[in-house]
């Protein structure tokens, strides 16, 4: 019976239990929470069952799986979600991830542009299979030609005209050849005349005959002619027009009177001066120049040669940029008397004979100029067309006819004066000849050229027999040689006097090297002291520069010019008189 009631009890007991349970917690209205305890309720077996000793049979059943199925949030959720807004990612999200489609609402605000799908940069780029030949070759025939095939186009069922771009009115009469493919069929080869049996031996041709339509002789057709004629025309009219004639010479003497009461002229060396100017001796001792002695002035541009009457020096000829040759006297009242005006471009330099008693005057307007000194009259013109840049009279007693010419057409020519005719031409210089000095006893000269080389030649020979160019070696535009004879002193376009030896061998003196001056792009001659004892040379700032011979050391240096000082030369009778002239139009006496 008891086990009856428990039974029983067991059903409702586990309803109030719950009822009880739901109104403690839920607090519902019609419960009394003060109820008495119920002293019949008994705990069901469910709850008292973990401290029930476990049934053998049953616990053999169980099976329990260690490594159950469980769903990863990564199978859920594929990929981390990036915010497309976001600018800064703090790991290293895959391609996938950065690429993957945006989920969420439409951006309103995109443009059509923005939302267009992208594979690169600048936006989807189809996969296009062509081949790098075929694209090279349509590219430069559009180049050449002005047109290629239509890339949009497949080309298999395409009129022939639609499917070119660019200028297809060419593509239709090229018939859409491309740069690779070859135009026109060849031409038939010309035919040649036959002749190919060695036998025959007068008329054998071989390779050499001559094509069936060949014409020997090219004669322009009637109309070409008529070009031809008018171009000549114009040429020769051209050609009068540069061909400039030569100045009308006159001449100014600016003295009273000719001749003085002996009946002699200006030439007669004066003798009353305290220095014996027919003396063959040089001074014996010679000293520096301390202060200016006389000005000549006269010329209105700038002096560009001077040199001394020969032997005596007494008388002083000097050559412009004015286009006028002026003779002073060195003595006595140092006057101007006379002025030859012949030339006109600039005079570039003047040579004296042995006597003194005429003169070569060469210049800018293309004209070698003989001069008699004493009258003042011009006894011959010289010409070659091009600019003499430096003229000497051959120094021998028997060749006083003979003189030459260095060019701007890098020849030396030689003119004989009693025909007037070029007798000989020294072609080997590569630059436009710039000085020519007569060595070893006047059998040779020595000329220097804007090709940086020297070189020296046998008189009346035009190859020379020495050529002296270094890399290192400038260009050397002025050239003296010593009152000895034994030494050339050439003035070096690097701001330095380089001393050559004058006989036989033409070595570069290395020890005697004089610098210390200022003369790249001048020609400044260069002029030694008659003792040998000092070099004197202007420069470009306009000063007189001297050197002491034995030590080479600049010893004195006087601002003689406003502007550049191009000649200096030192009187061969005096111990201590120098003669300046330069680009200020003066010439000036130094003592």
């Amino acid at each position: 019976m008891a086990a009856m009631a428990a039974l029983a009890s067991y059903g409702s007991g586990s309803e109030n239990s719950s009822d009880g349970e739901n109104s403690s917690d839920g607090h519902s209205p019609g419960h009394d929470h003060h109820a008495a305890p119920d002293h019949h309720h008994s705990p069901s077996p469910d709850a008292l069952a973990h401290l029930q000793p476990l049934d053998a049979a049953s616990s053999l059943a169980l099976a329990l799986n260690s490594a159950p199925d469980v769903a990863v949030k990564e199978d859920v959720e594929t990929g981390i979600h990036l915010d497309p807004l976001q600018k800064e990612v703090m790991f290293n999200p895959s391609y996938e991830t950065m690429f993957a489609p945006e989920f969420g609402p439409v951006n309103p605000f995109k443009t059509q542009q923005m939302a267009a799908p992208r594979n690169m940069l600048s936006g989807f780029a189809e996969p296009a299979h062509i081949n790098d030949f075929r694209f090279e070759e349509q590219r430069r025939t559009f180049h050449t030609y002005g047109y290629a095939l239509d890339p949009t186009l497949d080309h298999v069922d395409v009129p022939a005209g639609e499917s070119y771009i660019g200028s297809v009115e060419d593509a239709e009469k090229n018939q859409g050849l491309t740069v690779f493919e070859s135009g026109k069929k060849k031409t038939e080869k010309r035919k040649k005349l036959k002749e190919s049996d060695p036998a025959n031996i007068e008329g054998f041709q071989g390779p050499w005959a001559k094509y069936i339509d060949e014409k020997d002789v090219a004669k322009p057709s009637e109309e070409e002619q008529k070009e031809l004629d008018e171009i000549i025309a114009k040429r020769q009219k051209k050609g009068k027009q540069e061909d400039e004639k030569p100045a009308d010479e006159k001449t100014i003497l600016h003295l009273k009177d000719m001749y003085d009461y002996q009946g002699r002229s200006y030439l007669h060396v004066p003798q009353d001066i305290g220095v014996n100017l027919r003396s063959a001796q040089p001074p014996e001792k010679c000293y520096l120049p301390k202060k200016q002695m006389h000005v000549w002035s006269g010329h209105t541009k700038g002096v560009s040669a001077i040199r001394l009457f020969p032997a005596s020096g007494h008388l002083l000829l000097s050559c412009s940029m004015d286009c006028k040759i002026k003779l002073w006297e060195v003595y006595n009242d140092r006057r101007c008397l006379r002025t030859f005006i012949g030339h006109s471009k600039a005079v570039r330099d003047v040579c004296f004979n042995n006597e003194g008693k005429q003169f070569l005057s060469a210049a800018y307007d293309r004209y070698l100029k003989l001069w008699d000194t004493e009258t003042g009259k011009c006894l011959s013109k010289f010409s070659n067309r091009k600019v003499p840049y430096c003229v000497k009279f051959n120094p021998d007693e028997d060749k006083q006819n003979l003189f030459v010419a260095g060019m701007s057409d890098k020849k030396i020519v030689q003119w004989d004066i009693r025909t007037g005719e070029i007798v000989q031409e020294y072609d080997r210089h590569l630059g436009a000849v710039n000085t020519i000095t007569f060595v070893d006893e006047n059998r040779r000269f020595v000329s220097t050229s804007d090709d940086k080389s020297l070189r020296v030649w046998e008189w009346d020979i035009p190859v020379d027999f020495k050529y002296i160019a270094e890399p290192s070696m400038h260009s050397m535009p002025a050239v003296t040689l010593s009152p000895n004879g034994k030494w050339l002193a050439c003035q070096s376009m690097d701001n330095q006097i380089l001393i050559f030896g004058a006989q036989n061998r033409f070595r570069l003196n290395k020890k005697k090297i004089f610098k210390g001056h200022m003369v790249a792009g001048y020609a400044c001659q260069v002029d030694f002291s008659p003792d040998m004892s000092y070099v004197a040379s202007g420069d470009a700032d306009g000063k007189l520069n001297i050197w002491d011979w034995k030590t080479t050391k600049l010893y004195s240096r006087i601002k003689a010019h406003d502007k550049v000082c191009i000649s200096a030369i030192w009187h061969p009778h005096e111990t201590s008189k120098v003669i300046t002239c330069g680009w200020d139009g003066q010439i000036k006496l130094w003592d």
